[in-house]
């Protein structure tokens, strides 16, 4: 590889959004098998996603075709996002334009979407657009199953359309200023993965509505020091130890009438998921806020009140999971549950698997079989070190879907079976439907190709044999001696960094050809191994993770060309704590570090995640303190000697607060510890600007190679 190429890969990295920019997306299958819906851009750097259709039974063969271009809807005028919008995408983390999301009927005949605050609906069956005539900006429309109505939100109320525009009305309208109807609350987008406030009955004749007030949970301000005659924009933040959303629930008719569900919301505050289908009636999991107590209610839609179906108890946290609860088709309860010290798929009383998968999330539900994705349990013979399958379960056993390494998720509808692959090669990730006795039918991507290839291996390392990711420079050869180390890890949950998936890999690889070898080490508290492995963190998050961090190091460098005299260490948001505390607690073994969007004060984050891990600060000082990288006194247990730090945090950032890096920054100049600061103007937790994202990358290659003595 040349360094012309190597120095373009930022470039490349960024314009394309981490490679993500034309590969199809959000899939729908109809329940026949006959369709499936997409969303895919027109190319590697074309922003704009347009809906797309595959026609599985077309004559002649499969065929694909546009159902919405956001080009022509808007006749090439810009997008305009609402404040609302803006919000909700950063929840998502979503970075594209045009068509970012749709919903469908049951059927999968008709989508409908939101652009540029406007509603449409899109005929998946034939070539027909319609712009429905609704007030905006509209924010998450439904189509109600039967396909004759659509749900949407507009400035905290909920209406409701006919799908031709006609009736349409509101139905449930905010009472002040701090109130919404039918989203969800920050915390449930952000930290629960739960994006939706509203949920169609399976007659299509009325919702369950979530009710979000804001009126107790604190006021943060963010604002752009580079604007300031903007005025700053007032955010309903949870911190921890502070007060929550209050959120209700209503069954709501369609012309408005309203009753309330009722629980025990004293002691169970977070509604964490909804599921109402033909199954059975609707289906809450709610949780208690120490988050240590799930229960499963049925809800009585003649009256509101709940039935307890099932409740969970877990000394430290209990997970949350895709696809989950939800009613077999026979009735009988679904659900993923810590048993016997792994995670398995219980249905009804009855545990379908058990220590050989660790099941991830179901994906769907059906008379002859439930679909999940699952890693390797604590009993599997092969650890199949970052790998995740898909499998179909049922009373008779367990049977794989997924073929070779890589992750691997699917969606089914009929007897059709769409399966996405981001395996090890460097074709990048493939789409693929199959159906039993035909040949699988490519979805093509449009992705670009990187202007590198990622060569890493997945070992264990250390005797708790910690799943890391090895790379090497391009074309690395044994007599040029051992290398400085950047360590490029996450570290916390929900996330792992060791996975058996080329593009995981590109930007750590972009690293080593600058001459390091690249360590990705998933520690204690990452996910997908067994729930002790996720859970040894309660209390002690700091100290575990970074003697984890510390020890695969160690056990890496007897098989790596490692120079334990030059280490450094990367992170973004949590990656960025972790970066942080490597360097102010074990500088004997980390010599620089760049910080990015750190968590630097833990009390400063939202309450769903942080009282998770760590409790309630209120009633646990000394267990956040000895967590967080600062506390109200300075900088936490930090040691000598001073190693150099490049912060970096996005002004706009409402999710890590600037506070977090600002506060470190204090607390280390009154230290007398050298640092350097990089304020990113406009920027949010993601970063999506190209031209930030791209000299990121190159800025922080100059700050490390200047901290190791490599400049």
């Amino acid at each position: 590889m040349t360094t012309t190429d190597q120095l373009s890969f930022p470039r490349q990295h960024a314009v394309t959004q981490r490679f993500t920019l034309g590969a199809p997306r959000a899939f729908a299958v109809s329940p026949d098998g006959a369709r499936v819906a997409f969303l895919r851009s027109s190319g590697g750097t074309d922003r704009v996603n347009r809906l797309w259709v595959l026609d599985l039974a077309a004559p002649g063969g499969p065929r694909e075709r546009i159902a919405a271009d956001p080009a022509a809807l808007l006749g090439g005028a810009p997008e305009h996002l609402s404040a609302q919008e803006r919000a909700r995408r950063e929840r998502t983390r979503e970075g594209s334009a045009g068509i970012v999301g749709y919903a469908v009927d049951a059927a999968a005949e008709t989508a409908v979407f939101a652009l540029s605050g406007r509603l449409f609906t899109a005929s998946l069956t034939e070539p027909l657009v319609r712009e429905l005539d609704a007030p905006g900006p509209v924010i998450d429309p439904r189509l109600s199953p039967d396909g004759s109505r659509v749900a949407y939100v507009t400035r905290g109320a909920l209406r409701v359309a006919g799908a031709d525009g006609s009736g349409d009305r509101e139905i449930a309208s905010p009472e002040k200023d701090e109130v919404a109807y039918g989203v969800a609350e920050f915390v449930a987008a952000e930290e629960m993965e739960r994006t939706r406030g509203f949920w169609w009955s399976p007659e299509s004749d009325r919702l369950l509505v979530a009710r979000v007030d804001t009126a107790k949970v604190r006021r943060w301000w963010i604002s752009d020091p580079a604007h300031p005659d903007q005025p700053p924009a007032s955010v309903p933040y949870p911190a921890a130890g502070t007060p929550i959303a209050d959120v209700t629930l209503f069954l709501m008719g369609l012309a408005g009438e309203r009753t309330e569900v009722v629980w025990d919301r004293a002691r169970f505050p977070y509604l964490a998921r909804v599921h109402w289908s033909q199954s059975g009636a609707p289906l809450l999991l709610v949780q208690s806020r120490d988050q240590k107590h799930h229960r499963y209610l049925a809800v009585n839609t003649a009256s509101g009140e709940t039935r307890l179906v099932h409740e969970d108890e877990d000394a430290r946290w209990l997970e949350l999971h895709d696809g989950v609860p939800a009613w077999a088709p026979d009735g009988r309860l679904v659900r993923i549950a810590d048993e016997g010290g792994a995670r398995v798929l219980v249905v009804g009383d009855r545990a379908l698997t058990g220590g050989q998968l660790h099941v991830r999330a179901v994906l769907d539900i059906d008379v002859r079989d439930i679909l999940v994705s699952a890693s390797a349990g604590p009993e599997a013979e092969d650890p199949e070190t970052g790998e995740v399958h898909v499998y179909r379960v049922n009373e008779l056993g367990v049977r794989r879907v997924s073929e070779g390494p890589g992750l691997h998720t699917a969606v089914r509808g009929g007897q059709s079976t769409l399966l996405r692959t981001a395996g090890p090669g460097p074709e990048g990730p493939a789409v693929a439907v199959v159906r039993e006795g035909r040949p699988p039918v490519e979805v093509v991507s449009y992705a670009q190709e990187p202007v590198l290839t990622g060569r890493f291996r997945l070992v264990e390392a250390g005797e708790r044999r910690i799943p890391t990711a090895v790379l090497l420079p391009t074309g690395y050869d044994a007599s040029q001696g051992s290398l400085p180390v950047l360590l490029d890890p996450y570290g916390f949950p929900h996330a792992q960094r060791a996975v058996a998936s080329h593009h995981a890999h590109l930007t750590s690889q972009w690293f080593a050809d600058q001459g390091f070898a690249v360590i990705r080490p998933d520690g204690r508290g990452t996910p997908g191994r067994s729930p002790e492995w996720e859970k040894s963190i309660k209390d002690e998050m700091a100290a575990v993770i970074l003697e984890d961090q510390v020890a695969a190091l160690q056990a890496l460098a007897e098989d790596f060309p490692l120079d334990l005299g030059r280490v450094a260490v990367r992170g973004w948001s949590g990656g960025g704590f972790l970066s942080a505390l490597a360097v102010l607690r074990r500088p004997d073994v980390f010599h620089a570090a760049v910080v990015g969007a750190p968590v630097t004060d833990l009390r400063l984050y939202d309450s769903h995640y942080q009282e998770r891990y760590l409790g309630d600060p209120n009633e646990n000082p000394e267990v956040y303190a000895r967590n967080s990288l600062i506390t109200d006194k300075g900088l936490s247990l930090a040691a000598e000697p001073a190693r150099p730090m490049m912060i970096i945090h996005g002004l706009a950032d409402d999710n890590v607060v600037v506070a977090h890096s600002l506060r470190l920054s204090t607390a280390l100049l009154e230290a007398g510890r050298p640092h350097e600061v990089l304020p990113l103007t406009g920027a949010t937790h993601m970063t999506p600007q190209e031209e930030i994202a791209e000299n990121l990358l190159l800025l922080q290659l100059d700050f490390l190679k200047r901290s190791l003595g490599l400049a």
